[in-house]
């Protein structure tokens, strides 16, 4: 369980944080290659929990919703990436193109409420690159059953019909107003950001062009609508053809149409998306192995957001399952690490890396969700979590203070401007 102790600790913290985080008009932004809140830096250590709203949407079970966000937010996380998607088949939030199951998007709403009452942001995915929830395929299908000569999922990508649907969708989540705090969805600063897909992939156009000018349009329509919140476009992080010599950075085999560089330059996105699972990207190589790699692929995108995309960077997906071979605690211990010291270092050397989100938050009564990377905070000593969200927590109040210090000597004529953190 966790200890009244750590309770204590993080008290003073959470409150700060809700203060923060429900100030009004609260939007994060970015300024160079750091995240603003309120004018000051905004650094977050999250979780991913791609269930919160089919969870939510059963009254039943909604309360697994709101442990999640207070023991998160009890061992200082503060934010949550999560599917605003789930297309076709059972319980299907777009149960057809254009067409909403109310039930599950009021479980949304749901996740979005409590998100708030605990003081946390929400980055929220458009649709799936794979088959779970629907995804590309099922939207291939529905422009299918309309007539649409379709051959690869790929077309997804390309496919005007496709495309609508997609964009309807979008439409549909930015402008639908909360059933409980009566915002829409496009105003609420609850929202960090939205997620064109999760983990797109395009495997028939290794060239990087397909997704390339898919990104640039989507991003387009995104902002067309919301122009309040942050984009990002979902990647992994694996290099392209627009930067030959890094290539080599990519695990053998991962070259999957996208392009770290290219894809993160488009205009629309305002930050860069990072996952690392060298437990399954190297998985015949050990542990000491799978560690210097993924040493050399942090450094080398917190490197590239700094000095050729000038802008943000999240590692948005990480982790280590316990089902591979020779797991141990210490094992995925080492790896947590590894990802916050990284982030932690880069943020106090003014470098891109502003947070990271490990996969997975589960709650007890879920283990049918367990899928060996799962993290039950009440059940796991959370040191190796809590601890990196209070160093950072420290850092940003150090920040604040400089902040506050400089813009008082600035008033006093001592000093012309306030410049950098």
């Amino acid at each position: 369980m966790i200890r009244v102790t750590l309770v204590g600790i993080f008290l003073n913290f959470l409150l700060d944080h809700n203060q923060q985080a429900q100030a009004a008009g609260s939007f994060i932004g970015t300024n160079g290659v750091h995240f603003v809140l309120n004018g000051n830096p905004f650094f977050a250590n999250g979780f991913n929990a791609y269930w919160l709203m089919n969870m939510a949407s059963d009254p039943s079970q909604r309360n697994k919703v709101s442990i999640a966000f207070k023991e998160a937010s009890i061992n200082g996380l503060t934010l949550a990436r999560t599917w605003a998607f789930n297309d076709g088949g059972s319980n299907a939030l777009q149960y057809s193109p254009g067409s909403y199951n109310e039930q599950m998007f009021k479980g949304l709403d749901f996740v979005i409420s409590e998100a708030r009452r605990y003081g946390m942001k929400l980055i929220l995915s458009f649709v799936n690159n794979y088959d779970d929830f629907g995804g590309k395929k099922q939207y291939v299908q529905w422009a299918r059953n309309q007539g649409e000569s379709i051959g690869s999922d790929d077309e997804f990508f390309t496919n005007n019909v496709v495309k609508g649907y997609y964009k309807n969708h979008v439409k549909t989540l930015l402008t639908r107003h909360n059933t409980l705090t009566g915002v829409a969805y496009k105003d609420d600063p609850t929202i960090f950001a939205w997620e064109l897909m999760n983990e797109p992939r395009c495997l028939s156009d290794m060239s990087g062009k397909t997704l390339q000018a898919w990104i640039t349009e989507m991003a387009a329509h995104v902002k067309s609508i919301d122009r309040n919140h942050l984009l990002e476009a979902g990647l992994e992080g694996f290099y392209g053809p627009s930067t030959p010599s890094e290539l080599q950075i990519n695990p053998a085999g991962f070259q999957v149409g996208t392009d770290f560089i290219a894809n993160n330059q488009i205009s629309g996105i305002d930050f860069a998306t990072l996952h690392s699972y060298p437990d399954q990207w190297i998985a015949n190589s050990s542990d000491q192995s799978q560690l210097q790699f993924l040493n050399n692929w942090l450094d080398a995108h917190i490197k590239d957001a700094s000095n050729i995309l000038h802008k943000p960077l999240l590692v948005t997906e990480f982790g280590k399952s316990w089902k591979d071979p020779g797991y141990s605690r210490s094992k995925r211990d080492a790896l947590f690490r590894t990802v916050y010291s990284k982030v932690y270092f880069s943020a106090r050397t003014g470098g891109a890396a502003a947070g990271s989100l490990f996969w997975q938050l589960l709650v007890e009564g879920l283990d049918s969700l367990k899928d060996g990377y799962e993290i039950v905070l009440n059940e796991t000593k959370v040191r190796i979590i809590s601890r990196p969200c209070q160093q950072l927590w420290h850092f940003v109040k150090l920040l604040a203070k400089k902040r506050k210090h400089c813009e008082a000597r600035q008033r006093k004529g001592h000093v012309k401007a306030c410049s950098g953190w």
